[in-house]
């Protein structure tokens, strides 16, 4: 079974290790890559991998004007630049962005969404990966970008929700 960051881990997940691990495989990444991770760049990062949401651009521009003078164009730019170098993924659903747990190696985007409270996890299962090629494949049809997004219910939501039925 795939491993499963976030609400989806045990209630031990440490999420502070989770960020500073994001954020040193950024750097790690991007000076292997000779890719400028900027301070601008790493904050949005950081301000993404805040908590295991996705999060839309004008949220992270509205943190982000906190801090310092931002515009939208830069919060784009820096998402655009994350997600060149594999450090983000765009969730299309939602039009936001979440960080991705594997930046290290390439792979296509499969996302657990629960739409009740927004906590997403991403899973990478092999097996779905190959059944979309071989489905693409036999439609003759060429996959260039990949991403499953399947919105439902977390156990801590649904718990929570039969929890009020009674």
């Amino acid at each position: 079974m795939p491993e499963i960051p976030g609400i989806f881990n045990p209630p031990d997940h440490d999420h502070a290790g989770c960020v500073r691990e994001a954020l040193r495989a950024a750097e790690t990444l991007c000076a292997g890559r000779g890719a400028r991770l900027t301070g601008l760049r790493r904050r949005v990062l950081e301000l993404v991998w805040e908590n295991h949401r996705p999060v839309g651009a004008y949220a992270l521009l509205e943190a982000l004007s906190k801090e310092q003078k931002a515009a939208p164009p830069t919060v784009y730019r820096a998402l655009d630049f994350l997600q060149e170098q594999g450090l983000v993924h765009r969730i299309a659903l939602l039009n936001a962005y979440v960080g991705c747990i594997r930046p290290h190696k390439e792979h296509t985007g499969q996302f657990l969404i629960c739409g009740s409270c927004r906590q997403s996890a991403e899973v990478s299962d092999e097996r779905v990966d190959r059944a979309i090629r071989e489905t693409a494949f036999g439609a003759g049809f060429e996959i260039r970008q990949q991403s499953v997004e399947m919105i439902g219910i977390c156990t801590k939501c649904s718990t929570a929700g039969e929890a009020t039925k009674s």
